[in-house]
């Protein structure tokens, strides 16, 4: 019988063990070459989020490195432990930070969230084409005030609150 002939298997049965024959038994198996480890501690040492100043109600934080799966946590937990320090608002300097990917924008969203239930906001400033582009796509220009800079972020919050 050939192949497209043979009738289905039942379900629930296994199919013969195949074992390759090519290789000696004998004697112990070649050790896998070491690699580097990569863990999750060093990915926070990639990360820094600090507070600048602080203005009033606003902080200013400089991120600086890259933002992604290993680090996104970093970032959260930094602007909620920002937030939980006392000012209002965030200004989030994203200047130096060279690469930003989808788990970086869950953290904003999930800062945001979080933060945002106390009264708290955050703008980001320095954001650079290709992630600003990133948060049109996603819409996330909406959630957060984006600015070219700093001072830009700063300005705009001194205009809005002597204008109330």
């Amino acid at each position: 019988m050939t192949e497209e002939f043979r009738p289905a298997r039942r379900a629930g049965r296994r199919g013969p063990e195949v074992r390759c024959r090519t290789a000696p038994a004998a004697g112990p198996a070649p050790a896998a070459p070491q690699l580097p480890a990569i863990g999750i501690q060093g990915a926070a040492a990639e990360l820094e989020v600090e507070i600048a100043r602080v203005r009033g109600d606003t902080a200013v934080l400089v991120v600086t490195g890259e933002i992604d799966l290993r680090t996104a946590d970093t970032l959260c937990s930094r602007l909620v432990e920002a937030r939980g320090e006392g000012p209002r608002r965030l200004v989030v300097d994203f200047a130096a930070v060279p690469f930003c990917d989808a788990a970086g924008l869950g953290a904003l969203v999930a800062a945001h969230n979080r933060i945002a239930v106390s009264g708290g906001e955050i703008s980001l400033a320095g954001v650079r084409p290709a992630q600003l582009r990133l948060l049109r796509i996603t819409g996330l220009d909406r959630l957060f005030a984006v600015h070219p800079d700093v001072a830009a972020a700063l300005a705009e919050h001194d205009s809005s609150t002597t204008s109330r």
